[in-house]
């Protein structure tokens, strides 16, 4: 018979147990790092933010900045969880599965530097002030579903995965001197010459900022328009051309043309292809790329007139209109301004003779209306045109 004293039959259970607990624990931790994970994968700043802007966020933090937000890559899915074994002895009973909504990536009352990013691009497209707030408020929910309805997306104020891959295609990189509202490295500055000076006085130029002749050197007459352009919009006035300030600019303005570059006055451009809806009935057909209003009926070109069109802070409405109201003796009672033979097509503007128009050229702007300076070509058309008369404006 064994006399050795026995171990109590638990006596390893602790042992056991313990080991049991610590597993536990680490696989909770795993769990716990995978979802931390994949929830930065949803809420990570952009490479642009991320890159330019991670020691100043780790130096300043603000419970504002936590707020999810949009990145260069799609936020990916909620992580996985492990799902109950099934019960072998029941059949498995077919499901049909909700469907999902389409995750945000930022949306109203979000905060940081995220929307400081989403700001700023909108901002290159003039869907926003260039001055970043990092709040999504009321006006950037506006600007939001302003670029989605002119995409085609569904127009809500909130960023999804669409909206933010057609912004992120459109658009540049900004700059954290962007995002802080601060002036950037100075592209083009008094003293500077070339093409590329030419160009940005052309820009000026079309939204009045710059007047006369266009040259390549980069003098005071640049430095003052170049100041007064980024005044009106709210950015460092320095009259130094810097990223910010060139991207409004080309977001504010068309591509210069020959003549523009030249001085040169252009010629409405007769060969120029009409627009489809040109061809039947009478058209007052208004191309902007040629700046020219012809009087077309069923296709055949009757008169052509140079024109002039808004700004880019005023732009001329494009589609089609009709001529609901012909006012021969018109004064703007909303500017003061003389708009003889006006010819009435989208609320306010109209085609009309402009005295400034005849004076002094592309020099100016509209503030919509489609201006004509030749006084006898443009009285003549409202003799002609009779209301109802369609009005197609558009870019050939």
């Amino acid at each position: 018979m064994d006399t050795t004293p026995r171990q109590p039959r638990d006596a390893a259970t602790p042992r056991r147990r313990g080991r049991r607990i610590a597993t536990t624990a680490a696989t909770v931790s795993v769990l716990l790092l995978a979802a931390s994970g994949a929830a930065y994968g949803v809420l990570g700043l952009s490479d642009a933010t991320d890159t330019a802007l991670r020691d100043r966020t780790a130096a300043q933090p603000r419970a504002t900045e936590q707020v999810p937000s949009p990145s260069t890559s799609e936020p990916s899915g909620p992580a996985a969880t492990p799902s109950a074994t099934p019960d072998p002895s029941r059949a498995p009973q077919p499901s049909v599965a909700p469907e999902p909504e389409p995750i945000p990536v930022l949306a109203p009352g979000a905060g940081g530097l995220q929307v400081r990013e989403l700001q700023s691009r909108l901002a290159q497209l003039a869907w926003f002030g260039p001055t970043t707030t990092g709040d999504y408020g009321p006006d950037t929910r506006t600007a939001v579903a302003g670029f989605q309805e002119k995409r085609g997306l569904e127009s809500t104020g909130v960023v999804d995965r669409a909206t933010w891959r057609r912004l992120l295609a459109m658009t540049s990189r900004p700059t954290e001197a962007q995002l802080f509202n601060r002036p950037g490295p100075a592209l083009f500055a008094p003293g500077a010459s070339g093409p590329q000076v030419r160009e940005i006085q052309a820009r000026l130029r079309q939204i009045a900022w710059f007047s006369g002749d266009v040259t390549d050197a980069y003098g005071p007459q640049t430095r003052d328009a170049v100041a007064g352009f980024q005044g009106k919009r709210g950015i460092p006035q320095t009259g130094s051309v810097d990223q910010r300030t060139l991207d409004l600019l080309e977001g504010m303005t068309s591509e210069p043309t020959a003549d523009d570059l030249a001085n040169r006055e252009p010629k409405p451009s007769a060969g120029a292809p009409l627009d489809p809806r040109c061809l039947s009935g009478p058209v007052l057909c208004i191309d902007k790329t040629s700046r020219s209003l012809r009087w077309v009926v069923d296709g055949e070109v009757r008169e052509n007139v140079e024109v002039r069109f808004g700004s880019a802070e005023l732009p001329t409405r494009e589609g089609q209109f009709s001529v609901y109201r012909k006012s021969r003796d018109h004064v703007s009672s909303l500017f003061n301004t003389s708009m003889p033979f006006a010819m009435f097509f989208s609320g306010g503007q109209a085609v009309h003779y402009s005295p400034d128009f005849a004076a002094h050229g592309y020099d100016g702007a509209s503030h919509g209306c489609v201006n004509v300076r030749d006084y006898d070509a443009v009285a003549a058309l409202f003799d002609a045109v009779p209301l109802g008369t369609k009005v197609i404006i558009y870019w050939s």
